[in-house]
């Protein structure tokens, strides 16, 4: 890191902090029609949260609201003659509720003025709008996963995405290192290295898609507003690369009102380590007051090493460097119409990889190749919204770059220092428009239109360090255009019933980069252009049958597409996989009231053509079909505040997967069978599929209670267990990993504009086996683990104003 860059930082930090935000008069219009409707277009318009639960009382109409006023004014204008009342949450927001009958004033003693008031906590209904429609959550049909970075763990702010797989059970990654990991929902994991296959979890950015065949660019958690994760698959509104799932990052969109500025910093020391630090700064500006509003974010971390290469005699040598940023403009220039304009970048440079020797020296390896790592993130978007009363027009474009270079140690016993280098050249563009409408009676539809341009090149590199020549690479090409719909239907005001659509035609092309002449003639055959055309249907209900519980059922579908690999010297290719799933679940209660809440779902997921990365003869990954699985899934969260202030909630996720027909270029022969393999055939040992553990499960506590001076105190503990899981399919790559357990606790004291916060995480110091793997060339020799972060300590605070 440049010293000027972290002196502009600091200086950045030092004169910026966020204000707290207070009721303003801004634009709003409501449009007439249900009261539920209303509500949520008052919350998305106003930035705030609104939120009404009674079947009853959405379903009241309204008439129109238009005009610049606050919040309180909109509802008192919305809320008139409707015989709804709302009540303030605590300052966090707004909550619709049936308004009292009068009662007869019964004299009391006046001693009795004496006694404490008791404030019942409660808090708006919580909407998903990753369903692209506002859908309230208990009215969403299928499993999902809404939080605010208030329901995140002290400490979370600025967090990498390994801050949200602790938070969430049912979400897992692998661990190459920061920006190179895949993510997994619900058991639908497919490969441990990156390469051309399609990513099994779209990741979004507000309305924008961050990446194809990718990894996770791990954008980090400054200046978000809330996270939200879709369980698997979402095919009709999400298209491919959905099997798993979506993960949704909202950012803090500009403010045009008022002024804010907040700085952050944090200082951690780790156990057998260096110590790490992270500063901070975001500003919003209003430009032009109601009307044109910046907003900038940006940010440097240092995440010190604590891993130590023996055979070098360096210490602490996977110490990562992070930088980052975004700029966002905001613009209502009227007549219902916001425009978003916004940039993301992001530098991931690591100095070495993460994994050590499963045999003592505690955390230490023995290799002569420096493993170092670097991914270049940027994200250019744009996205413009139009509002006609209850109907909705969205445009949202996304142009997306990344480079990312990986360096993997292959040298082999007795061997000269021989290494393997990869770099991988991302681009993506993206754009989605669709028109929404919420109707009177509570039925709504969605209709659009998606197209996707991808371009993924592969160069590599294998040979002695400093002359390694260039081997063969590829290139694939994907264009996707897109036509969905969705429609639902509400029944009754307890019943709603969903069915939907997507027809997606994908135009698919490939080629070898730095192919030597043997290549270049079996290359002809996979290059050039093909057509495929995929239709993903889906079908939903829900039903409450009283208030506060929801019950649901779900089909949906899901695909990625093919591509060409090399594999054994030869360019070949990898074919569509798809996924279908069959979902029923409930949840009851709500997060934010006295009492048990939860949730439960039962899913089957069918896998055909599963594509899979594995080893070829010389060692390298290589992309295959590797046949056909299922993957049965229970989840299941529990929620009970025995008092306000207090929430302690338990998670689980059971997986069982298996892969039940194997393809032709796969033959399963278990350990101790006297099978002959057949000529050309990959062998596997076991029919389980990678990286699926059959349990995963978290227990936390939180606790929130103001005190006296003005002092808000919130103290926060998990515990997080890991299931042992299989690294990949093959003798090679069929290793156990992990079946380990991760702690944290964490306390935040604020004050006014202050806030000082201090946690710790790998409570027990314990090692681990987060992922069995560090190079697939060293595998076989060697005994590969990456550990936890040993036990470390974080101080820091923010200051707005």
């Amino acid at each position: 890191m440049q010293r000027a860059e972290l002196f502009l930082l600091v200086a950045l930090a030092l004169v910026f902090s966020t204000a707290a935000q207070a009721e303003t008069r801004q634009p709003v219009d409501l449009p007439a029609g249900g009261l539920g409707p209303a509500v949520v277009a008052l919350g998305r318009q106003a930035g705030v949260s609104v939120g009404i639960s009674d079947p009853e009382l959405s379903a009241l109409q309204v008439k129109r609201v238009r005009g610049t006023m606050r919040i309180t004014e909109a509802l008192d204008r919305l809320l008139k003659g409707t015989g709804a009342a709302y009540q303030s949450v605590n300052g966090f927001g707004w909550r619709i509720v049936r308004r009292p009958l009068p009662s007869k004033t019964v004299p009391v003693p006046s001693h009795a003025n004496q006694s404490p008031v008791t404030n019942v906590e409660i808090l708006p209904e919580i909407i998903v709008t990753a369903s692209k429609r506002d859908t309230l959550l208990v009215r969403y049909a299928g499993s999902a996963t809404v939080l605010d970075m208030g329901d995140m763990p002290v400490g979370s702010g600025g967090g990498s995405t390994a801050t949200l797989t602790a938070r969430v059970a049912g979400m897992t990654s692998t661990h190459l290192g920061a920006g190179r990991n895949r993510l997994f929902i619900r058991g639908i994991a497919d490969s441990s290295f990156n390469g051309p296959t399609q990513a099994v979890v779209g990741q979004y950015l507000g309305e924008t898609r961050l990446n194809y065949n990718a990894p996770d660019p791990d954008l980090r958690l400054y200046d978000v507003a809330s996270i939200e994760v879709l369980q698997g698959p979402q095919g009709t509104l999400y298209g491919a690369g959905s099997l798993g799932g979506i993960l949704r990052i909202r950012p803090v969109l500009p403010q045009l009102e008022e002024f804010q500025a907040a700085a952050s910093t944090s200082f951690a020391v780790t156990a057998h380590g260096d110590p790490s630090g992270d500063i901070s700064a975001a500003v919003n500006v209003p430009l032009k007051e109601g009307v044109l509003a910046m907003r900038a974010v940006g940010y440097v971390i240092r995440e010190g090493g604590y891993i130590d290469n023996i055979l070098r005699g360096q210490k602490n040598v996977n110490r990562t460097d992070i930088a980052g940023g975004r700029l966002a403009l905001r613009a209502e220039p009227g007549s219902g119409w916001t425009i978003d304009l916004g940039g993301t970048f992001q530098s991931i440079d690591s100095r070495d990889s993460q994994y050590v020797d499963r045999n003592p020296p505690r955390l230490t390896r023995s290799g002569p190749v420096v493993e170092a790592s670097n991914n270049d993130y940027a994200l250019g978007q744009f996205i413009a919204r139009k509002e006609w009363d209850s109907l909705v027009f969205t445009s949202a474009t996304g142009i997306v770059g990344q480079d990312i270079s990986e360096t993997y140690d292959a040298t082999q016993p007795g061997g000269a220092p021989t290494l393997f280098h990869q770099r991988s050249r991302i681009s993506l563009i993206s754009s989605e428009n669709r028109l929404t409408q919420t109707l009177e009676d509570g039925s709504s539809w969605i209709a659009g239109t998606s197209l996707v341009r991808n371009r993924y090149r592969l160069n590599r590199k294998f040979g002695a360090v400093g002359v390694a020549p260039s081997i063969a690479g590829i290139a694939n090409g994907i264009d996707e255009a897109t036509l969905f719909g969705e429609f639902t239907k509400a029944i009754t005001p307890q019943v709603n019933v969903t069915a939907g659509g997507r027809i997606t035609h994908v135009r698919l092309s490939g080629a070898a980069l730095d192919a030597p002449s043997a290549l270049i003639a079996t290359a002809a055959v996979f290059q050039g252009r093909r057509r495929e055309a995929e239709f993903l249907p889906s079908v939903s209900a829900t039903y409450l049958p009283v208030a506060g519980l929801t019950l649901f059922a779900k089909y949906q579908e899901s695909f990625r597409p093919g591509g060409i690999v090399v594999r054994n010297d030869l360019i070949q290719r990898y074919r569509n996989d798809q996924v279908s799933a069959v979902e029923v679940g409930l949840r009851f209660g709500g997060k934010h009231k006295t009492g048990f809440d939860g949730s439960l779902s039962v899913s089957r997921t069918r896998w055909q053509d599963i594509q899979a990365d594995l080893t070829d003869l010389n060692g390298l990954p290589a992309t295959s079909n590797i046949g056909t699985g299922r993957v049965w899934s229970i989840d299941a969260v529990l929620g009970w505040r025995p008092l306000q202030g207090l929430r302690v909630e338990a998670s689980g996720v059971f997986a069982d997967s298996r892969l039940t027909s194997t393809a032709p270029t796969v033959q399963l022969i278990r350990a101790g069978s006297n099978i002959v393999p057949q000529p050309g055939v990959t062998v596997i040992n076991s029919n389980d599929l990678p990286n699926v553990a059959r349990f995963n499960g978290r227990l936390s506590a939180d606790y929130f209670v103001s005190l006296r001076g003005g002092y808000d105190l919130s103290v926060s503990g998990w515990v997080r267990y890991v299931g042992r899981s299989r690294l990949g399919i093959g003798p090679v790559l069929g290793v156990p990993q992990g079946n380990y357990a991760d702690t944290s606790i964490g306390m935040r004291l604020s004050r006014d504009r202050y806030t000082a916060f201090l946690n710790a995480t790998n409570l027990l110091d314990a090692i681990g086996n987060r992922f069995a793997f560090g190079s697939p060339f060293t595998l076989p020799h060697s005994s590969q683990i990456t550990p936890l972060r040993p036990r470390t300590i974080r101080v820091g605070m923010d200051v707005r104003f």
